[in-house]
Parts: C-alpha cells; structure tokens; sequence
C-alpha cells in the first residue's frame, strides 16, 4: 500500500497570508520581467533613465522570487509581518520619490509610481488580514 503525505496549508489560519504573499510574488516577479523586456521603452513613457527601470525590475523579479519563498517556509508569521513592513515602506517610497521629485518623471511616469504604491499598499492590507487571521 502506498501512504500519500502533503504538506498542504490549505484550511489552516496561516492559508489566507500565504494566499495573499504568493499573489504578490507572482505579480511582482512577472511585472519585473516585464520591465526587464521593456525597460527601454518604460524609461521614455516615465522619465527616468533605462538604467533606473532595469534596476527597479531586477528588483521586483528578486523580490517576488524571496516572498515565494517566504511564503512556502512552515510558519509565515514573522515572513509575512516583514514583507507587510516592506510593502508599507514601498509605498511611502513611492510616494516620496514623487513629491520630492527625485526623477523628472512625466504624468505617466507618476502614474505608474503611485500606481505601484497603490498595489503595494493593497498588498500589505490583504497581508495584514493574513495576519489577523492567524491570531
């Protein structure tokens, strides 16, 4: 007789963090693969340099690779609350790289900050709920 064990997180408190830390792996990491193949492109819509744009999507591709990790490790409270602490801190970037006017950056390169200090924040909220969950 064969015995099949899993691992599986599914139906325990922690499911709904590690749910939300994988979506913003995913979306991070394929966004930063994005910006690698066109990051030419992104600089002249946004203002910035090409260099600033591969940057910036090396970091996101890494980033997302990490939070999967994270989000796989047995116990994902203290992950998640650094990756919650990081997001928050993403968006304050953000936000700050455009009121200070770090980069001379169109309307369209504004929109595309703050648009990702949006996602950002919505991801350390659905995180946060994650970690409600678990207490």
């Amino acid at each position: 007789m064969t015995t099949i064990t899993t691992t599986a997180h599914a139906g325990t408190k922690d499911a709904f963090l590690r749910f939300a830390m994988r979506l913003d792996a995913v979306v991070s990491g394929v966004v930063g693969l994005a910006g690698l193949a066109l990051a030419p492109r992104i600089a002249e819509l946004s203002g910035t340099t090409p260099a600033v744009e591969y940057s910036l999507s090396a970091f996101f591709v890494a980033y997302g690779i990490a939070v999967y990790a994270l989000s796989r490790q047995a116990y994902v409270r203290t992950p998640g609350r650094l990756v919650v602490a990081g997001n928050v801190g993403f968006t304050v970037a953000a936000v700050a790289v455009v009121l200070a006017g770090v980069w001379p950056l169109t309307t369209m390169g504004v929109v595309l900050t703050l648009g990702s200090g949006v996602f950002t924040l919505v991801m350390a909220d659905l995180q946060y709920l994650g970690l409600r969950r678990i207490r």
